[in-house]
């Protein structure tokens, strides 16, 4: 099938990646690993397939994560990724796509210098950036164009990033490495810790989602077996882990992204304050997903918070919206070299 032309937005995060396909929606929804043959460099999978293989490779197999706190670690990797990605959705197109990438509002200008050339490596004419606050706000239905505050919260999978929106830009952020990988850090702590277990990170994920919360759920107390190796005896031990064990192990690193959120209000102007109040907090991200985290926020701060419907996705579906809009941006190179310049 050739296209003729095809405009791209993708949220590349530390867990996961989506690609939207402008007139297609969410065409692509994969996890952010690859697995890499050491000896000669080359991908070997990549998406789900990577993830199945984290813990279970060979020697000279190594699976690796190759955004980290939402910026590019890796940069052979991450293009290689992005080239195959662009590949799967644009199948033999007679132009190359305008991408429109999704970026932290912290991310500096390396870090954005290098967003742009992997972008470019994996086909793309032009290349644009959003940062993912304005791009989640928009997502969740918000007009990014009015002078109107709103407050934004998206706990991905390696960096939390709190941020004030207001004219379609951001008025003051906060970037925190506390996220929802934090999570799953804290309950492989507490497991070693108490039943001298020591579990992978996958086992600590579905923990996480599968009981894990940060204020009792209505329904009885939940109970998970797990599996992993006894740190004495170094044989297999099988535990059982009840929701409410990990209450208190999850409010840890929630009580941080507090601490953010309040950072920020503090700096917010006034005037904004009283749009947040009317407007309330929005709530994203795969972290945000942990049972009880808006209403944490909510208690903590007294204003009235929501979580988007599909916390995941709700970034990319914000850029996809925004691919309308390309032909009134300025293309992330053009932004790169001018700010470059007035720095100088």
């Amino acid at each position: 099938m050739v296209i003729y032309e095809r405009d791209i937005a993708i949220d590349m995060g530390t867990s996961s990646t989506q690609v939207f396909v402008q007139g297609s929606g969410v065409a692509l929804r994969e996890p952010t690993v690859v697995a890499v043959d050491k000896t000669n460099g080359k991908m070997l999978k990549m998406g789900d397939e990577a993830k199945k293989t984290l813990g279970r490779t060979p020697a000279n197999v190594v699976a690796i994560h190759p955004i980290n706190s939402g910026v590019i670690s890796d940069y052979d990797m991450s293009a290689m990724m992005l080239t195959e990605l662009v590949g799967k959705v644009t199948g033999f197109s007679l132009f190359k796509p305008r991408i429109l990438m999704c970026v932290p509002s912290s991310i500096t200008g390396v870090e954005e210098r290098a967003v742009i050339d992997a972008a470019i490596e994996a086909g793309a004419r032009k290349v644009y950036l959003v940062e993912t606050a304005v791009a989640t706000a928009m997502g969740a239905g918000v007009d990014i164009t009015k002078a109107d505050g709103h407050m934004v919260i998206d706990i991905g999978g390696g960096t939390t990033d709190v941020a004030v929106v207001s004219m379609g830009g951001v008025v003051e952020c906060e970037s925190i490495k506390i996220a929802g990988s934090s999570f799953d850090e804290a309950i492989i702590r507490y497991v070693k810790k108490k039943y001298n277990l020591l579990i992978g990170v996958r086992t600590a994920e579905e923990l996480k989602i599968n009981i894990g919360s940060i204020e009792p759920r209505p329904l009885s107390d939940s109970i998970q077996e797990i599996k992993g190796r006894d740190l004495i005896t170094g044989l297999p031990k099988t535990a059982e882990i009840s929701a409410s064990e990990l209450i208190d192990v999850l409010k840890e690193p929630a009580n941080l992204i507090l601490e953010a959120v309040h950072a920020v209000l503090e700096r917010t102007p006034p005037e904004l304050i009283g749009d947040l109040a009317d407007n309330g907090i929005i709530v994203s991200g795969g972290g945000s997903l942990v049972y009880g985290i808006d209403k944490l926020v909510e208690k903590s701060t007294g204003i009235h918070t929501m979580l988007v419907d599909d916390p995941i996705a709700c970034s990319v579906h914000g850029a996809g919206k925004m691919l309308t809009r390309l032909d009134f941006m300025q293309d992330g190179m053009m932004n790169f070299l001018r700010n470059r310049e007035m720095k100088n």
